[in-house]
């Protein structure tokens, strides 16, 4: 075990430092790979200054008062905690660029050291494991320095889960889950469908395993209930009576309450009776009278995006690549983001079907779960590649009896970096682009001039937040509804039309790119349309060009509204 952790700390250091060298200029201005990174380096900053720790609201998106965010505070504590020591050391710069290097990177290291730990559990080696681990795309891009945004959390979280479902039945075994499953309903709703896979694999284990699965179960519905009721407390945020069910808000945290008492009512009747029949009567009733009620009080948790405008899931969630069917991808992305986890899948079913443990058909029912959610959105495919590799380590030991060759094929099958080189070979190279309209250069231009209201494209919000002093309209997130649709309407409407919009919302500045906006097809190129004049050249009198003649991001500012003189 020790040797196993030394070697996932070394492995991650290693990759860390690589990494770290490849992107240090990035990294060093505080370019972070995504846009929710920014945002989240924005929100632990808006905290350091001086915002409250309930308050999540980003007060400067949407239109005023600002945006309450679908975020939990549970994700801010180790990057904010490395920032408060440093700062006195290296500076608020250099102790933030500090941070988003090493948050991922402990996350990184954790991550590998639980997924040895499975291994180890399924009789597998733990050294495979980590290799596996290490090579595991798509999941290791979301540890790299500078991504400090949830998902690595709930990465760590979610195989610590499946850890305490493969092990011994143990009340602390128990416990462990409970707390991994609270703890990432309260960062996030993306991993509902493997927490429910996890209480099931403990509710079918209390029905066969008798005494171990009775203190495996009520380990788990104590912490659930402890757990959720501490969390309802300690992050309870500014945003917990939004109602949505798209992070931990107040309807969250009902309808987990509500489920919770399924796993309490099997522990409480696991004390009375070891009989199976009774168990399954138990396990019948109480999960189904549970379920029920947490549905029927909270039926916005069945679809936690619901309420996004039909225009902005046409324009842009439907090209946010994360919320893509597997199958939508093209087939060298395809091959990338979902090869590890489906020759996972297959192996899965091989070790299961061969070994016959309960502890192999738990770890399938995971990478069922994962597999199915990356059928529907990619996002799941980074677990379902990390649930995979145990199978896969199963698979290269099998191999391994077989030969050089057969070992060699197995360890390229099993690698989810090979995967992603072979997607790149069938991948056709994007034209390189000749004009370098990105978000920093807007906010380049724009940094300068005094705060006010920004309309930009979606994906331009987090980098102007970020680095500027201004508002921003729009933002790549589901709950800027009205932002988000101000923003739209305001560019695909005509100059006198969006001229009123822009007035009405204060709007004080415009940016786009010269190459317009490609989810708007062809109504970024309409000229009778505000964008496709702004593309075409054409600026209306009531906007004024602050950006260079030729510039590939252009930036306008209002003009004063002419006065009208009566006689």
């Amino acid at each position: 075990m020790r040797r196993d952790s030394l070697l996932a700390i070394g492995l991650a250091l290693l990759m860390g430092i690589a990494w770290t060298v490849r992107d240090h200029a990035a990294l060093g201005a505080l370019r972070l790979p995504d846009t929710d990174d920014l945002m989240r380096l924005q929100q632990i900053r808006d905290w350091l200054g001086g915002q409250a720790f309930a308050d999540l609201a980003q007060h400067r998106l949407g239109p005023a008062p600002g945006l309450e965010m679908h975020w939990s505070r549970l994700a801010d504590l180790v990057p904010t905690a490395l920032i408060v020591i440093l700062a006195p050391l290296l500076g608020a710069h250099g102790a933030s660029v500090v941070a988003v290097i090493v948050s991922p990177l402990l996350l990184f290291a954790a991550m590998l050291i639980v997924v040895a730990a499975i291994a180890r559990r399924l009789g597998q080696s733990s050294v495979v494991a980590v290799v596996l681990g290490a090579l595991a795309f798509p999941a290791i891009t979301l540890f790299a320095p500078g991504r400090i945004d949830h998902h690595a959390l709930q990465i760590v979280l979610v195989l610590s889960l499946v850890h305490a479902c493969v092990g011994r039945g143990t009340l602390g075994q128990g416990a462990i889950a409970g707390m991994a499953t609270v703890l990432s309903l309260v960062v996030g709703m993306e991993t509902a469908p493997l927490l429910a896979a996890g209480g099931a694999a403990i509710a079918l284990r209390w029905r066969l395993d008798a005494a171990a699965g009775q203190a495996r179960m009520a380990g788990y519905a104590t912490a659930l209930l402890l757990g959720l009721s501490a969390a309802a407390v300690l992050f309870r945020s500014s945003g917990w009576n939004v109602a949505a069910c798209d992070g931990f808000t107040a309807i969250l945290s009902r309808a987990a309450m509500l489920a919770a008492l399924a796993p309490a009512t099997m522990a409480v009747a696991g004390f009375a009776t070891r009989s199976v029949a009774a168990r399954t009567a138990v396990l019948i009733a109480a999960g189904g009278l549970a379920l029920g009620g947490a549905v029927a009080s909270a039926p916005a948790c069945l679809h936690p995006y619901g309420q996004v405008d039909p225009l902005i899931a046409r324009l842009w969630l439907a090209h946010v690549n994360e919320a893509q069917p597997l199958a939508a991808l093209p087939i060298g992305k395809g091959l990338a983001a979902g090869g590890m986890a489906l020759v996972g899948l297959c192996a899965g079913i091989w070790f299961a079907w061969t070994t016959r443990t309960a502890a192999a058909w738990i770890l399938l029912g995971f990478q069922a779960t994962a597999v199915a959610v990356t059928l529907v959105q990619v996002r799941g495919a980074p677990l379902a590649a990390l649930t995979a590799v145990p199978a896969l380590a199963a698979m290269i030991a099998a191999a391994r009896l077989r030969g050089p060759l057969a070992l060699a094929a197995a360890w390229l099958a099993a690698s989810g970096i090979a995967h992603a080189s072979l997607g790149d070979m069938l991948t056709p190279a994007a034209p390189a682009s000749v004009h370098a309209c990105t978000p920093v250069a807007a906010a380049a231009r724009l940094a300068a001039l005094p705060p006010g209201l920004i309309a930009a494209p979606i994906d331009f919000g987090p980098t102007l937040l970020a680095t500027t002093r201004h508002r921003v309209l729009a933002g790549p997130y589901h709950r800027d509804t009205q932002g988000n649709r101000a923003m739209y309407d305001l560019f695909l409407s005509p100059s006198p039309q969006a001229e009123a919009l822009a007035r009405r919302w204060g709007v004080d500045y415009v940016a786009l790119c010269k190459d317009g906006f490609a989810e708007l097809g062809a109504g970024s190129k309409d000229r009778q349309l505000l964008a496709g004049s702004l593309v075409a050249g054409q600026v209306p009198p009531w906007l004024r060009q602050i950006s260079p003649p030729g510039a590939s991001t252009r930036v306008y500012t209002l003009t004063q509204p002419a006065r009208h003189s009566t006689q």
